[in-house]
């Protein structure tokens, strides 16, 4: 099982990603060794029998175009398994309803990090208006498709830049402040990815601008950790408000009660949960 199509609409919130609905594809921004490439991936199969076509120009990367896509989308994952985890939970009916909903990463490591600081208490359509003007701004287009900024170019950037484009003072610091930690190696996200999530928790949170929230998102979204609930997430609250039919939004012990049973999946049931208001 695998909702590509359920995916492709989740991803074209983003005005940044070069999707099309109808032609359930969708063409990915890859850096290999720093040179650019499309990646143009099309569903040609179902959510019960998933089948992709993957096209690149460049045939001496078909591997390493294939590994990435692969992570990417997460494809490696059994979206059955996980559905029948969920059965017999008090999110059974909801998994029922909106099945096979998978991780899919976001296609840059860096910008994952960078969006998810700019998204913070935003409302969804302006958090999108911000980052895309950020990327229009310091990224490169690719034949239709954004590459995005590179660490070592928005740490040589002033937060009056960033402030032209809407940003607060201090979204703006904390942006650029993070760049300047990644591009002189203070961070290494890459290093991340083979570190467990409470030595990435230890690392960024000592970070001026990242909190809970942010290090949730980003193992989620960023490195596709699999056992994540954000659960000061407006949306989140919004979904469990809704699905147990609740007149006011619950409580962190609440949320931190109901969720047990969801473990070790409860990033499946974040996406779920927000699938379920959108």
């Amino acid at each position: 099982m695998y909702d590509f199509d359920y995916t492709l609409y989740r991803i074209s919130f983003d005005p940044l990603i070069a999707v099309n609905l109808n032609e359930r594809s969708v063409r990915v921004p890859l850096v290999l060794d720093g040179e650019k490439h499309i990646v143009h991936l099309e569903a040609v199969g179902t959510t019960n029998e998933p089948q992709f076509i993957v096209r690149s120009t460049d045939i001496n990367r078909k591997m390493d175009i294939i590994y990435y896509i692969y992570d990417l989308f997460q494809w490696h994952v059994d979206l059955t398994k996980i559905h029948n985890h969920f059965k017999g939970t008090n999110l059974d009916e909801l998994f029922r309803q909106f099945p096979a909903t998978p991780i899919v990463k976001d296609f840059d490591l860096y910008f994952s990090l960078m969006k998810i600081i700019i998204h913070q208490q935003l409302n969804m359509k302006f958090a999108f208006v911000l980052s895309t003007r950020f990327v229009e701004k310091y990224g490169e287009k690719v034949d239709g498709v954004w590459f995005y900024p590179t660490p070592e170019k928005i740490a040589n950037i002033s937060i009056d830049e960033l402030r032209k484009l809407q940003f607060s003072g201090r979204k703006a610091e904390y942006v650029i402040d993070t760049s300047k930690k990644i591009a002189e190696g203070k961070i290494n996200l890459e290093g991340f990815r083979k570190k467990s999530d409470k030595e990435i928790f230890s690392e960024l949170i000592k970070i001026r601008g990242i909190g809970n929230w942010t290090i949730e998102n980003w193992l989620m979204f960023g490195l596709g950790r699999k056992d994540y609930l954000p659960q000061a997430d407006i949306g989140i609250q919004n979904a469990v408000k809704t699905y147990w039919n609740m007149d006011r939004k619950p409580t962190m012990d609440e949320l931190t009660e109901i969720s047990r049973e969801w473990e070790p999946y409860r990033s499946y049931a974040s996406l779920t949960l927000w699938r379920s208001i959108e």
